[in-house]
């Protein structure tokens, strides 16, 4: 028997699979487009030492936009957009789990963390490769002297190479520094990042998304209170979290083994407040990221509902 809610959740049982994932992938690769300047953005703040370079989000996104352009801002993106993959393989085994940590519990709170984790695990270790190069890829242009590795011009024009040879240039440059097990450096700070993240992130969104509901008039559209829980979600979670994102960018760019001395190193250079680097960009893209992501994936679930279930679900 489910948990008494105002906002009923559509569980997995309920969904039409093939247009789930039809819709979906549709949907991840817009919400990508309009939401990756930020992580750029919030990656280079995370990488620099100190303010070497940027003083914050904004003067970042101006020195980019002047010095590289609109490309600069999305460095690494067709690379990136392999992480579709993951992003399928995160939102099954979330709906999957959720349905069978439902045979043990009803609390919704218990089913939302077990399921958020679980899914994060399975997706990171897809994303970590694609991670890897496209963190390398973000960082070149101003930010190529914090990073190891570094495009290969071409010999006739003297310029990068295009899109995937440049991509190919930096994979091939990966592995022959650290063979294999470089496309997974930072496997273990993702873990401790993305797991936590994600196993508050489904709570949080919940039981605000609740909490709003009790609020607000009978006849407000749901889809406007979840629009809102979203982005109080991933505030709360981007804060929680932020200090091990410090480290695992600075693992994955800098070529670190340790994540306890990239810490210890981030602490005597740069105090505590080291480890807020990037909140403000994080908070700041997971804002429009959650209302975007939240609003799509909630519609994404309404348009795949089984045929017999579209009039018992109110939006």
């Amino acid at each position: 028997m489910r948990q008494k809610r105002n906002i009923q959740i559509i569980e997995w049982e309920d969904l039409d699979k093939r247009k789930f994932y039809s819709f979906g992938v549709f949907m991840t690769v817009s919400i990508r487009a309009i939401l990756y300047p930020a992580t750029l953005i919030r990656t280079r703040l995370q990488v620099q030492r100190g303010k070497s370079l940027y003083s914050g989000t904004f003067d970042a996104f101006i020195k980019i936009l002047r010095v590289e352009g609109i490309r600069g801002l999305y460095r690494g993106f067709m690379v990136n957009n392999f992480t579709l993959i993951s992003g399928q393989a995160y939102i099954t085994t979330y709906e999957v789990v959720r349905k069978y940590a439902s045979q043990y519990s009803q609390d919704n709170t218990v089913k939302s963390l077990v399921a958020g984790g679980s899914a994060s695990l399975v997706a990171q270790s897809i994303t970590v490769p694609i991670d890897v190069v496209s963190q390398h890829l973000m960082m070149q242009g101003q930010g190529e002297h914090l990073t190891r590795f570094r495009l290969k011009s071409n010999t006739d024009t003297g310029k990068p190479k295009k899109v995937f040879g440049q991509t190919r240039n930096l994979i091939a440059q990966i592995f022959a520094a650290d063979g294999f097990r470089g496309f997974y450096r930072g496997y273990v700070a993702s873990l401790l990042t993305y797991i936590p993240n994600s196993a508050v992130w489904w709570p949080f969104y919940h039981f605000y998304a609740e909490q709003l509901s009790k609020l607000a008039p009978s006849n407000c559209p749901h889809l406007i209170l979840q629009a809102m829980a979203g982005p109080l979600a991933a505030a709360t979670a981007s804060t929680v979290t932020n200090p091990m994102d410090v480290v695992r960018a600075r693992v994955q760019v800098e070529g670190r083994t340790s994540i306890i001395e990239t810490f210890r190193q981030l602490i005597k250079e740069e105090r505590f407040w080291g480890l807020t680097k990037g909140l403000s960009a994080r908070i700041i893209s997971s804002t429009p990221t959650a209302i975007v992501m939240v609003v799509g994936y909630e519609t994404l679930k309404k348009l795949s509902l089984r045929p017999e279930l579209v009039d018992s679900r109110h939006w």
